[in-house]
């Protein structure tokens, strides 16, 4: 299984559709995608495993997100005052 995951993250273009976020507006897509790669490397480092399938999440986020928000995420995370819950 881990080889047909490694292609599709290897072919991966941009965000595919995601039902919970059918319009056009994709600020909450991004949003919650940011929160999912963090949550993500959070829960699998926790338990010292490979985080390579947080990967999805984080392409996803690039593709969508402006890197001026994600720039201005991070800073927040950094400086413990990130509004999301990680």
């Amino acid at each position: 299984m881990s080889d047909t995951f490694d292609e599709k993250i290897k072919n991966y273009r941009t965000a595919p559709f995601d039902a919970r976020f059918p319009n056009t507006n994709q600020t909450r897509n991004c949003f919650q995608n940011y929160l999912d790669f963090h949550r993500c490397n959070k829960a699998l480092s926790a338990k010292d495993q490979d985080v390579a399938p947080c990967d999805w999440y984080q392409r996803v986020y690039k593709s969508l997100c402006p890197m001026s928000w994600v720039g201005k995420w991070d800073e927040q995370i950094e400086n413990g005052s990130f509004p999301g819950k990680i």
